[in-house]
């Protein structure tokens, strides 16, 4: 797995920094790169580009797309760098001479980075495990991460599932100066409530051609011929006019992939290989069932730092699998397109315009209340752990380590916090800061690491991001995103412009009722996560044989949930064994 890692301290701990890097490599299996002064060490794996920088007393491993002129920024600025850097990346800076750290992330994160303190010194990697090999690291759970991820299908942008490590949220950095180490938000999204011009569509496409223009340049830049690069189809009319882009800026046919679930899923298939063949893509149209998917999961759950919530891993997981087959060596999906322009399935329903927001300012205030009493409960629907019943789910003593209000608290902190003040707006703020870093990218990122390519998000460039900040309200509600889009594929693929259908689910909750060899191991797996004394053990033996017959799709997203944090609680033993570090935990009620 690409990626880094590394220590900051005056009092060095003894691990070498290959001992910490081991869990990283390049792409073709090569080992990281380091370097060291008298404060601290880093190691990078993976990265192309020249990404480490050591010169006068300054060390720099920097994972992304270009390191520029961070150095210099860094001497001049401090802290304050950050805001100037553009691009995908994280990357930490250890300034011997001023003996101070910077750590930071993109400002949409796609590139994740943990840390913690331990004493006075700081650690730092891309992935979890990396970051636990460090003995003063440890691997104490944590209970409220669980609930957390049960509760938000995710764990909080911030938050892991080991105790003291920590998240760098999207537009954040880590400041660590005489012995202090201060969070600071140096980027947010500020929007624009009002459109700026007739045609959206023409700044939209703009932005989408710069962010072509960077995918097809940084495989340039590493070698790879523009053939390395293959697109997900999706549902959304997003992926074509990706694959429209990238085709038209690389210049030769493009590889296309698109995933359908068996049985009966052909007809599904259809308008991405109609839309492929306009496009005049080398296309593959894969179907996968119940038995790709147990062989799946045990690998999902190796490839991710979490457990993976989102069950659409699994389609991108064979996606990535047939791109590699077929020569590519990094996959470019629309991940960030529903979340930038309010296509989110789980918080639409909190973008469609209310009364408090067309009241006078004036009268605002008279009516918070009631209104943030109806934001409450419809974040609340937004999420399918409640309706179980917190005391019918969970075994007592483990509700006694929690704070059940806290992810909510977490959902409603965000909408109330965005820089807008339209609904649909604040559904973007909410989706960038919370669905999209915590189970998009990394669905995304361990699908494609399971798979041995690499992830890109040219939805997340930055003049798309900013591009969505400046489209009005109404271009994000549905019949304005449908409109906005179509006039896009128009342009880019004519005769496409009636694609963009919903993305087709897994229908986990029908294999698990058909397939022999799936129930079982969603069965075994429950029947190990009960020994744990987290979830009761008689809401999950009336799960499989009573609910999920009722409602296999609300019932097999819980199925799937619970599943995954059990594979990854397995994982977790497993990798313990095998480097010696202990598997502790908050309380024996958690990991017994």
């Amino acid at each position: 797995m690409s990626g880094l890692c590394g220590w900051f301290s005056r009092e060095p701990g003894a691990l070498p920094i290959l001992d910490m890097a081991a869990p990283l490599h390049g792409g073709n299996g090569a080992p990281p790169r380091c370097a060291a002064h008298s404060l601290g060490a880093v190691a990078l794996a993976g990265a192309a580009l020249p990404g480490l920088y050591h010169e006068d007393g300054l060390l720099i491993a920097y994972w992304g797309e270009r390191p520029g002129a961070l150095a210099r920024l860094w001497r001049s600025h401090g802290a304050k760098a950050c805001a100037a850097l553009s691009g995908q990346f994280a990357f930490a800076l250890l300034d011997e001479r001023r003996a101070e750290a910077l750590l930071a992330v993109d400002r949409c994160a796609t590139r994740p980075l943990y840390y913690q303190m331990v004493g006075r010194t700081l650690l730092f990697a891309s992935h979890s495990e990396a970051l636990a090999r460090h003995p003063g690291a440890g691997r104490e759970i944590d209970p409220q991460a669980i609930f957390d991820y049960l509760y938000l299908q995710a764990l909080p942008a911030t938050r892991t599932l080991y105790s003291g490590q920590r998240r760098l949220a999207p537009g954040e950095c880590l400041h660590l100066r005489a012995g202090r180490a201060e969070r600071l938000r140096y980027w947010r999204m500020r929007f624009t409530e009002h459109a700026l011009g007739a045609a959206p569509q023409a700044g939209l496409l703009d932005a989408l051609s710069c962010a072509a223009d960077a995918c097809v340049g940084a495989a340039a830049d590493t070698g790879h011929s523009s053939g390395a690069t293959a697109v997900l189809l999706g549902g959304g009319a997003a992926s074509v006019v990706l694959a429209g882009l990238l085709q038209r800026h690389s210049g030769a046919p493009l590889a296309t992939v698109a995933v359908g679930f068996a049985p009966g899923a052909e007809p599904a298939l259809e308008p991405a290989s109609g839309a492929a063949r306009r496009l005049g893509s080398r296309h593959r149209a894969l179907l996968v069932g119940a038995r790709n998917l147990v062989e799946a999961v045990p690998l999902l759950a190796a490839a991710g730092d979490g457990p993976c919530g989102d069950p659409a891993a699994f389609a991108l997981f064979a996606a990535a699998q047939a791109a590699r087959a077929d020569g590519a060596t990094r996959l470019a999906g629309a991940q960030g397109a529903a979340q930038l322009f309010g296509g989110g399935r789980r918080f639409g329903a909190l973008a469609r315009p209310g009364r408090y927001e067309r009241l006078p300012g004036a009268l605002r205030q008279l009516a918070i209340e009631p209104v943030l009493y109806r934001l409450a409960a419809r974040l609340r629907r937004a999420n399918p752990l409640p309706a179980y019943g917190l005391d019918a789910l969970f075994e007592p003593a483990f509700l006694e380590l929690v704070d059940p209000d806290a992810p909510a608290a977490l959902q409603e902190a965000l909408w109330w916090g965005a820089q807008a003040r339209s609904g649909a707006n604040r559904q973007v703020e909410l989706e960038l800061q919370l669905d999209l870093p915590c189970r998009v990218l990394p669905a995304f990122a361990g699908a494609c690491a399971a798979a041995g390519i690499d992830p890109l998000h040219p939805y997340l460039n930055d003049a798309v991001v900013a591009a969505s900040a400046r489209l009005a309200p109404a271009h994000k509600l549905d019949a304005g995103r449908r409109k906005l889009f179509a006039a896009l594929l128009r342009e880019l693929a004519p005769g496409c412009s009636a694609y963009g259908t919903a993305a087709p689910r897994m229908p986990l909750g029908r294999w698990l009722q058909a397939d022999a060899r799936l129930r079982a191991l969603a069965c075994d797996s429950l029947n190990d996560l009960a020994r744990r004394r987290i979830l009761r053990r008689d809401f999950l033996d009336l799960l499989l044989s009573r609910r999920l017959p009722l409602d296999p799709e609300l019932h097999g997203q819980t199925v799937w949930l619970l599943m995954m944090l059990e594979q990854w609680f397995v994982r977790q033993r497993h990798d313990g064994c095998a480097h010696g570090s202990r598997l502790a935990t908050v309380a024996p009620l958690v990991m017994s």
